[in-house]
This record gives C-alpha cells, structure tokens and sequence, in this order.
C-alpha cells in the first residue's frame, strides 16, 4: 500500500496596518472636474492561502465619519442623512466571497460591499499580493492595491442638485481605491 501525499496548505492571517493603507474615492463634480476624497480609520485582515490565491479571503471596515475631502462643510454634507448618514449607519464594511487569479500579480477579488446598509456585489481589480518583506522591526508585510468602480445609487447615495447649465452637481460612478498593507498576526 502507497500512501499518496496531500498537498499542504500554507494559510496564514494578516492585519491592516492603517498607518501605512488608505481608502480613496473619486467622483465628478459639475460634470467638468473629480473631487477626490479619503477615510482616515479603517481596519481589516486578510487571511492568505499561500498554495492557492483563490482561497485566500479579505474583511474591511471602514469609519464612515473618517471621510476628509478637503472642504470641512462639504465633509459635513457627506456625513449627513444627504449621503452617508453616519449616525445611523457608521461603517462601510467589505467581505469577500471569491477571488480569482487573473494573471500572475493581478486577482479579481469579488465581495460584499456594504455603504448605507445597502449591500451589493462588487469585483475589486487587485494588484499583489506583494511577496513578503521583513520590516526593521521583524515584522513581515504584504501589500495590495485594488480599484472598482460603482454606482452611488445603488447604495442609496442619491442626493443630487440640477445646475442650471444642465446636467448634475454629482456624478453617479465612484471610483474607489484601495491601497492596504498588511502585518502578518
């Protein structure tokens, strides 16, 4: 009788480092120009399969009221029932469900994007993972960038102005990206 082997499966748990990650939006404005915004907290892990990237898997959450554009009245608007309404919905959180490899470096990483307590399916374009490095302080890092583009509506980001030129005050197409580096746990 031969015993056949079974391949090993090399899983391992991260964090997001949130010093060194960011979480960045863009959307039109007047139809002419992008406003660019970011969230300043926001936390995660990812729990990387280092046989199969396939079955690696990535949580995210991010503090609703961390949104900084630049403009303090405009930030205030988006936090506001308007757009985010951040009392009652604090977070915006993302769960993947699958991850395909597109080519080598690049995976498709499709998830639960939940923003208003609206959840709906997304697919994140995703650079890395990086290969781990070693920090000077002995920890081991990975990174990742990853970009999608939605639509507000579709999670209840409706509110919009007429200019009287025509057309809208907002965009509806968000383009979000996600630059995460993450520490081994």
């Amino acid at each position: 009788m031969s015993a056949s082997a079974t391949p090993q499966t090399v899983t391992t748990t991260w964090n997001l480092d949130p010093a060194h990650s960011a979480a960045e939006f863009k959307v039109k404005h007047m139809m002419i120009s992008n406003v660019k915004g970011h969230f300043t907290k926001l936390s995660g892990s990812l729990t990387l399969d280092e046989s199969n990237l396939a079955n690696s898997r990535v949580e995210a959450t991010i503090d609703a009221g961390s949104i900084d554009t630049r403009d303090a009245q405009r930030d205030a608007h988006l936090k506001s029932a308007d757009f985010f309404h951040v009392e009652k919905f604090p977070t915006l959180t993302f769960s993947s469900t699958g991850v395909r490899i597109i080519r080598d470096g690049e995976l498709a990483v499709e998830g639960n994007l939940t923003i208003r307590g609206v959840t709906r399916k997304v697919v994140f374009t995703v650079e890395g993972p990086t290969p781990p490095t070693k920090d000077p302080w002995g920890n081991t890092r990975v990174a990742v960038s990853a970009t999608t583009k939605i639509n507000r509506k579709d999670f209840g980001l409706a509110w919009n102005a007429a200019l009287e030129t025509g057309g809208i005050l907002v965009g509806d197409e968000v383009a979000i990206t996600l630059d995460a580096e993450f520490v081994k746990a």
